[in-house]
């Protein structure tokens, strides 16, 4: 099942989309995709409705709609850092012993096609593809990865922006480079693991301006999914809603030599394979 969310800012309406661009409307069977839907099993009591109602031909067509996060603002997105061999390799840094965690402020989400703004005084705005992990049930000190499969509600798309000033020269935790508005576009589909084969071959694509920056694969990941759920919770408590960002291939813009910044006018595109794609725009700041 492919959960989205349609609609102004704001104001979104969940629906549940059968192909490419058309939809079933969900909203009067949940207000919301957000932490009540998901620890009332929503998705179990999503699944029996969207049948009939394609069956019906209760499907709708996408016309110029918004499509936001396909999921509400989580208590918290956390990311974790180096966590693909091949780019461990392009910045220089060893292949990390465990995941490095870190956290980015929740009010960054926006949907997959919104603006991305730079900060103020932000001038090595960068780019990311990565795979999100949706969390479905709360999970704290799970047993195992196996154990964690089921409390993955579904992957999206992600692209993590980073103001590589902030984080890099600023002093203190990556969080400043990670948190400004507009900092993770998500989207346009929240895929069940039902939906993939295999989480860990799945193609990641960036390109900017047209010109494809990155090109790598779930493949290469040093902590596949199902490990980052399981070791995550050994340290914190994971809530339904929660976001993971795992992470991202080579080819970001520090990566380069000499390094590529985005700059107001650029336009991203950005996809993994089975969960669809994005493109943003950069403009100004405020």
């Amino acid at each position: 099942m492919k959960l989205a969310r349609l609609g102004p800012v704001g104001s979104e309406r969940p629906v549940v989309f059968v192909r490419d661009e058309e939809y079933v409307d969900v909203s009067d069977v949940t207000a919301d995709v957000d932490e009540r839907f998901f620890a009332g099993d929503g998705i179990a009591r999503l699944r029996p409705v969207v049948a009939d109602r394609v069956s019906r031909g209760a499907v709708h067509r996408l016309a110029g709609e918004r499509i936001g996060a396909p999921f509400a603002r989580p208590h918290q997105i956390i990311c974790v850092g180096l966590n693909f061999s091949d780019h461990a390799a392009e910045t220089g840094q060893a292949v990390p012993a465990e995941p490095i965690l870190f956290t980015k402020s929740p009010n960054t989400l926006v949907g997959p096609n919104d603006d991305v703004r730079m900060p103020r005084g932000g001038e090595k705005l960068d780019w990311e593809v990565e795979l999100g992990i949706v969390i479905g049930t709360r999970a704290s000190y799970l047993a195992s990865p196996e154990d964690a499969r089921r409390h993955i509600a579904g992957f999206t798309v992600v692209n993590d922006v980073s103001e590589r000033a902030f984080q890099m020269e600023r002093g203190g935790q990556w969080l400043k480079g990670k948190s400004a508005e507009t900092f993770n576009p998500a989207g346009p589909w929240l895929v069940t693991p039902d939906e993939i084969p295999d989480v860990r071959s799945l193609g990641m694509r960036l390109d900017v301006n047209g010109t494809r920056r990155q090109d790598g694969s779930t493949a290469t990941m040093i902590f596949d999914p199902f490990f980052l759920v399981h070791y995550i919770s050994q340290f914190l408590v994971l809530e339904p809603g929660d976001l993971i960002n795992t992470g991202t291939p080579p080819g970001v813009g520090m990566g380069h030599t000499p390094p590529v910044w985005l700059r107001p006018g650029d336009v991203m595109d950005v996809a993994i394979d089975r969960l669809g794609a994005q493109r943003q725009t950069v403009v100004g700041p405020r």
